[in-house]
């Protein structure tokens, strides 16, 4: 295995770093900002990831491993104790809706389709649905507003709510579709720390990627619309796998060993405007 330079490591950085400034620019984040944003990250990670015997990397050490001052070191900790982390990890909560209305038995017909659901009362209702995904903390409201706006559920004329979607994605550059870009970002990336940095007992996360550089420009609607399909139907199995080794919360044995677990599927395409 050949070790990786410096400069080999900040090009490959760069890479992903374009499509992430530009997000950022588009969203009026100034380079004086990021930095900020950069310095603090160092530090967390620093005090984090880095200490020994598993204890928090002490000032000085953390100050050689970053390049900054003892005292920054220390103003950037107290910034990261009163910082507010709650998008760390985020899955939305119209995507547990979705998932929960598509997955649990009480919600679904004979024929395994979502129900159409009254908005209260007894049985399999939304109010239930909200309660059963663990998104009984937001107002049913405002809950079926956002997946109204995005075209995933539709109210009929008896008063009852239909599923029309299986995924909540929002359609414009809004404060969900932000909290979905910082995870699915921050997954793959720490696929790629892991692969990176595990030990030869440790087994490594799948990733792995299909391309070729020499398709035909006129392919890219059939190869969108493939994608979709298949990769919507693998997405569903997994989702349906999850589903079944779900941990029962309402047992603290089992909230206590849970974790966050899934797989992604995404497009990749060089820049083009015709996308």
């Amino acid at each position: 295995m050949t070790q990786a330079t410096s400069e080999q490591v900040l090009a490959a950085a760069r890479q992903w770093l374009k499509p992430l400034v530009h997000v950022l620019i588009r969203c009026g984040i100034t380079w004086k900002e990021f930095a900020d944003l950069a310095k603090t990250t160092y530090v967390e990670v620093s005090t984090t990831k880095f200490g020994k015997r598993g204890r928090p990397t002490n000032v000085s050490r953390t100050a050689v491993l970053t390049g900054l001052t003892r005292r920054e070191v220390r103003k950037q900790r107290e910034r990261l104790e009163s910082a507010d982390h709650a998008w760390t990890g985020h899955v939305t909560k119209g995507s547990l809706v979705l998932s929960t209305w598509h997955q649990d038995r009480d919600f679904l017909d004979a024929q395994g389709q979502p129900l159409a659901l009254p908005l209260d009362g007894e049985g399999a209702t939304f109010a239930e649905l909200l309660r059963r995904c663990g998104a009984g903390d937001v107002r049913a409201s405002t809950l079926l507003k956002e997946l109204r706006g995005a075209g995933a559920l539709r109210e009929i004329p008896n008063g009852r709510v239909e599923a029309l979607m299986r995924d909540y994605i929002p359609q414009s550059m809004d404060a969900g579709l932000v909290r979905l870009w910082g995870t699915v970002i921050s997954d793959v990336a720490s696929t790629y720390q892991h692969n990176l940095t595990r030990r030869s007992a440790v087994p490594a996360r799948f990733e792995r990627a299909a391309m070729n550089g020499h398709v035909r420009a006129q392919a890219l609607p059939e190869f969108r619309k493939f994608l979709e399909n298949e990769g919507q139907a693998f997405l569903e199995r997994v989702d349906a796998w999850l589903t079944a080794h779900q941990a029962r919360t309402e047992q603290p044995s089992e909230k206590a060993g849970a974790i966050r677990l899934g797989a992604g599927v995404y497009h990749i395409q060089d820049e083009d405007v015709r996308s």
